[in-house]
C-alpha cells in the first residue's frame, strides 16, 4: 500500500501558492483494508475515503472507461493492481496530473511540471474527450491562471473545438454547468472563462443570449468592474448578462438552474439598464421612478437594493449616469416616508397603503425636481 499526495496541492504548491485541499491516492489497497485502517467510505459511485483523524480524501487508484453518454456514462475500475501512472492518466490537464511521494519526491509521467514552467494547459491524453465538462474546467483554470500567464495551448483548443462541434455539451446537466459558472465568476480573471468558452464555439451553446459581440463585452466589462468591487455571485452573474433583454436573461437564469438571488438580481439588472437604456438626464418620471422601485422590493429589502445600486454602477454607460444618479436619488427621498407617521394620521388598511404610495411619489417628484 502506497500513499501520493495528487492534483491541485502538488500543482499549487509548485506553483508557490497556498494549498487548501489535499487529495490522496492509495495504491494497492481494497477497501476492506481502508475500512480496517478506521478510514470512512464515502459516496457508492467511486472507492473514495476520509482519513480517520484529517478528514481529507483518499481515492483508491481507479481507471475509467467511457461506456455511455452523460456524467454517469463511465464504467470504474479499482483494484490493487491498478497503478499510479494508470490514475494519472485519467485526468483532464497535465498540471493536475502530478504526484507525490511520501518523501516528497515529483512524480510526473505526463511532463505537468514542464508545461508549468511553461505556463502551458495541456489535455493529459484523448480521453480527455470523453468528458465534455472538460471544457469548462479548462476555460476556468485559464481564468484562474491567466494573471500567471498560463494559455490553453493550440492542441487542447483544437480538441474542445471538435468536442463542441460534435455537439458533446449536449450531454452536461444544468447542475455541473452552473457550478462551473459559478466558480468561474469568483475566479482571478472571470471574464477568461468566457473568452475561451467563446474561442472554441462553447458559449453560443451553453449561453446563446452572450453571443453577440457587443452584449458579451458589455458584460464581461461590467464583469470586470463587480470583480475589482469584490461582489457576489448574483451581481457578478447579472453583471454578465446586464446588456441582454430582461426577458431573455431570466430565462437563461432559470435554463442553468441558478439559485433563486442569482435570478432575481439578473432580472432587476436587466429591467433597470432596459428603463436607463437612451434616457435624458430628466427623461426619468416619477411615477416610472416609483414602479421600479417597487419591482425591486426597496423597502422590505433595503440590502438587495444597495446590491442593485452597486452593479447598476458597473453596468450603466457614461450616458446613463445621470438617471442612474437621479434614481438613486429618487430612492433615498422615498425611503424617508415612516408609515407609523401615517397611522398615526389615522390611516389604515387600503387607506394607508394608498397613503403611504402617494407620500413616496411627492417625496420622488420632489428629489427629481431638486
Amino acid at each position: 500500500m502506497q500513499t501520493y499526495l495528487v492534483g491541485g496541492a502538488v500543482r499549487d504548491k509548485l506553483l508557490g501558492l497556498e494549498v487548501k485541499d489535499r487529495d490522496w491516492v492509495v495504491v494497492g489497497s481494497t477497501p476492506d483494508d481502508m475500512r480496517a485502517k478506521g478510514f470512512k467510505q464515502v459516496g457508492a459511485d467511486f472507492p473514495v475515503f476520509l482519513h480517520p483523524k484529517t478528514g481529507e480524501e483518499y481515492a483508491l487508484a481507479r481507471t475509467e472507461r467511457k461506456q455511455g453518454r452523460g456524467y454517469h456514462g463511465f464504467t470504474v475500475y479499482s483494484a490493487p493492481d491498478v497503478t499510479l501512472e494508470q490514475d494519472l492518466k485519467r485526468r483532464d490537464l497535465t498540471i493536475n496530473a502530478m504526484a507525490e511521494t511520501e518523501d516528497g519526491a515529483l512524480v510526473d509521467p505526463f511532463h505537468g511540471h514542464s508545461d508549468l514552467e511553461q505556463r502551458k494547459l495541456r489535455h493529459v491524453s484523448e480521453a480527455f474527450a470523453e468528458d465534455p465538462l472538460r471544457i469548462l474546467r479548462t476555460a476556468r483554470f485559464a481564468a484562474r491562471l491567466q494573471p500567471m500567464g498560463f494559455t490553453v495551448c493550440h492542441e487542447t483548443r483544437a480538441l474542445m473545438q471538435q468536442m463542441v462541434r460534435e455537439g458533446e455539451l449536449g450531454d452536461l446537466v444544468p447542475e455541473r454547468v452552473w457550478q462551473e459558472v459559478q466558480r468561474a465568476l469568483h475566479e482571478q480573471a472571470p471574464g477568461v472563462f468566457f473568452d475561451v468558452l467563446k474561442d472554441v464555439g462553447a458559449l453560443e451553446v451553453l449561453i446563446p443570449e452572450l453571443a453577440s459581440p457587443d452584449i458579451l463585452q458589455h458584460g464581461l466589462q461590467a464583469l470586470h468592474c463587480v470583480h475589482r468591487k469584490n461582489g457576489n455571485t448574483s451581481q457578478r452573474f447579472a453583471a454578465l448578462l446586464c446588456a441582454v433583454p430582461e426577458a431573455a436573461a431570466v430565462a437563461r437564469a432559470k435554463a442553468m438552474k441558478s439559485p433563486n438571488d442569482c435570478k432575481d438580481m439578473a432580472h432587476l439588472v436587466c429591467l433597470y439598464m432596459e428603463h436607463l437604456c437612451d434616457q435624458g438626464p430628466k427623461a426619468l418620471a416619477p411615477e416610472q421612478a416609483l414602479a421600479l422601485l417597487e419591482k425591486a422590493d426597496l423597502w422590505r429589502r433595503p440590502e438587495r437594493f444597495i446590491h442593485l445600486q452597486e452593479t447598476l454602477a458597473c453596468t450603466a454607460n457614461p450616458g446613463q449616469s445621470d438617471s442612474l444618479d437621479r434614481l438613486n436619488l429618487a430612492a433615498r427621498y422615498a425611503s424617508e416616508v415612516n408609515p407609523q407617521d401615517l397611522i398615526k394620521q389615522g390611516h389604515k388598511g387600503k387607506a394607508l397603503g394608498d397613503a403611504i404610495r402617494n407620500e413616496r411619489l411627492a417625496r420622488i417628484k420632489q428629489a427629481l425636481t431638486t
